[in-house]
């Protein structure tokens, strides 16, 4: 997974904390011990920007990262989010350190059981394949496994306050989100494919509308992995060598985005047009 689609294009600002008007600070990296034993609610970083997209400065972007070290060659289980947990983007408006806006993102996965004939005459039988896809997906459609999700905002507590269905524009409540990038074969053009899953969307209280994208993306972070914690293990440590992409682990890695983009006026409310915003995944 090499591109973003437009609502996510590359080159990201990091932060929890947002002036409107003013770039992010930057975020930290998989630094929980205990989510090693369930990296589907794993969080890597969160981003919040204003968006830069032309026509689009009247937006914020927002973006939580999870399931880190994504390989391309993962396969054949590759990387779904856990259909147990909620994912969820908190936002608060006024300073307090308490979210006063959630966005909960809930998953569901199907498997069409595609089956092949084994054997032959009496001893035949029908057998699924272990495949997420049977054949190229982008031009025929051939899929075996998918994901939907379905967004709700909750206004004050996240736990007590009162919610609501984020809706697509076309009218429903269940967005679907791509298969992982599994290869050329599979896929002609993955990043035309990817970008027909970033949906406008309506949100209660917003007057204009968003937009919302989950899927498999690059790694935007950038660290010498191994060499960190193998002591801080640099040599040399500084010079153009140093900052050459050979020495980041993560350019070849991929992680699953969150992405919601909302009008300015949407997430700053009356507030004074700073925000905070992060990142939780629960389980029940």
């Amino acid at each position: 997974m090499k591109s973003l689609p437009p609502l996510l294009n590359a080159s990201l600002l990091a932060g929890s904390l947002l002036a409107i008007s003013l770039p992010a600070q930057a975020s930290s990296h998989r630094e929980a011990p205990n989510v090693t034993r369930l990296p589907t609610i794993d969080a890597t970083d969160f981003y919040a920007f204003v968006s830069y997209e032309p026509g689009r400065g009247d937006y914020v972007t927002l973006i939580a990262n999870y399931v880190p070290l994504q390989d391309a060659y993962g396969g054949p289980n590759y990387f779904a989010m856990d259909p147990d947990a909620v994912y969820a983007i908190h936002i608060d408006t006024d300073g307090d350190a308490v979210e006063d806006k959630t966005f909960q993102f809930r998953f569901s996965q199907s498997t069409d059981e595609f089956k092949l004939a084994i054997g032959e005459g009496m001893n035949q039988k029908e057998v699924a394949i272990p495949l997420k896809n049977y054949g190229n997906v982008d031009n025929d459609g051939a899929t075996n496994f998918s994901e939907t999700y379905e967004v709700t905002m909750v206004e004050g507590d996240s736990r007590s306050g009162m919610s609501t269905e984020v809706m697509s524009s076309m009218g429903g409540t269940t967005f679907t989100k791509p298969l992982d990038n599994i290869g050329e074969k599979s896929f002609s053009d993955y990043a035309s494919y990817a970008s027909t899953f970033v949906h406008d969307i309506s949100v209660s209280g917003c007057a204009a509308g968003g937009k919302v994208f989950v899927g498999q993306r690059k790694d935007p972070f950038v660290v010498n992995l191994g060499k960190t914690f193998d002591l801080v293990n640099y040599v040399p440590l500084d010079g153009e060598g140093v900052q050459d992409d050979a020495n980041d682990d993560l350019k070849d890695k991929n992680v699953t985005s969150i992405a919601l983009e909302l009008p300015v006026g949407c997430v700053t409310g009356s507030g004074n047009g700073v925000i905070g915003a992060w990142t939780t995944a629960s389980l029940p």
